[in-house]
């Protein structure tokens, strides 16, 4: 059994680091708007910020709960979400505009399905 009040927590985190990402990515139609300019270099900067936090808060809730809880949703590639978080934080000035856009439109509503349930069973008390 794992602390179920740290990994609401983590949930918690994650959900508002995706929240982030989602209002960062507001105007956003396609990879070159975040090397237009100025203003989406930083907004790629940002989300590559919560894309770092996102990926570690990952990493995080899968050590305290053992493993068990990602094993049980394996439509998310978890491996993936926790890697990006390595690449982004040690090859910082090498963000790849067009993977991050890619994850923005593909990944993050997947992700947010499957962090609800996850919430939605834990507090129902179906995963150990």
């Amino acid at each position: 059994m794992y602390d179920k009040s740290l990994v609401i927590e983590l949930l918690d985190e994650i959900d508002e680091a995706i929240r982030r990402i989602e209002r960062r990515f507001s105007g956003i139609t396609g990879a070159d708007d975040f090397v237009r300019n100025d203003d989406g270099l930083d907004r790629l900067d940002a989300i590559g910020m919560m894309l770092i936090t996102l990926g570690e808060n990952v990493r995080r809730l899968d050590k305290v709960t053992g493993g068990a809880l990602l094993a049980r949703y394996p439509e998310i590639d978890w491996p993936g979400v926790k890697g990006l978080r390595d690449v982004l934080a040690h090859d910082y000035f090498n963000i790849d505009a067009e993977e991050v856009y890619s994850i923005g439109i593909n990944d993050l509503l997947p992700l947010k399905q499957v962090l609800s349930r996850m919430r939605e069973e834990i507090g129902s008390g179906d995963p150990s």
